[in-house]
């Protein structure tokens, strides 16, 4: 059973009938006992970093959320999801994240120079397909070839302190960690329920990840 956390954020329903498409019996849940029971846990995210935190925290979500990551049981976040795995993030102010992986979560510049258009600047957020690069094997690359297009929309990206936790880079103006992966915790910047056969895929192997 893999549970998809329901804390009142996250497009849960697309990724929910992905994870279905990807083989997956799947649970939407905001209750702590769903989320204990759980053998995968997937955490979604859309909305500002302070405020999906804070929703976590309000419905009493993060203990479980901590201990199923404790016990090593496989644990995918997408987008902001990914991001509250870093340690902190600076969007409107300085907030806690889940502390899972050393490191912040910063806006884009505004002025990146587009090297695609002579004078004028990257548009921010960061919308639409790019390239993926892993730089490490995992098993959820299974099937996934380097320079792989997924689909982005995010505004503010991690800056990973440890190198080994980024599981692959995109480049938008800046290289930036489109992936984090440590041990049963794997995150995608990117969105695999928007992401048409590289998506699937990578969510088909996370439905087999027995880390």
């Amino acid at each position: 059973m893999i549970t998809v956390i329901d804390y009142g954020s996250g497009n849960l329903r697309s990724v929910a009938k992905a994870l279905e498409a990807a083989g997956a019996s799947v649970r939407v849940s905001g209750l702590a006992e769903d989320l204990r029971g759980a053998d995968h846990l997937v955490l979604p995210g859309v909305g500002a970093f302070a405020d999906c935190r804070h929703n976590l925290e309000a419905a009493g979500l993060i203990p479980p959320i901590l201990d199923h990551i404790q016990a090593g049981k496989p644990f995918l976040g997408i987008c902001v999801g990914m991001q509250l795995l870093f340690t902190e993030g600076h969007e409107f102010g300085i907030h806690p994240g889940l502390n899972l992986m050393p490191g912040r979560v910063v806006r884009f510049a505004n002025d990146m120079p587009d090297p695609f258009h002579p004078g004028q600047h990257l548009k921010i957020p960061h919308m639409g397909w790019n390239r993926i690069h892993p730089t490490q094997p995992h098993p959820l690359w299974k099937g996934i070839a380097d320079g792989t297009q997924v689909y982005f929309v995010h505004s503010y990206h991690g800056q990973a302190e440890d190198p080994h936790t980024i599981a692959a880079w995109c480049d938008h103006g800046i290289v930036f960690p489109a992936a984090m992966a440590r041990e049963n915790i794997f995150g995608t910047q990117f969105h695999p329920e928007k992401s048409q056969q590289a998506g699937l895929t990578l969510l088909k192997n996370f439905v087999e990840w027995r880390p």
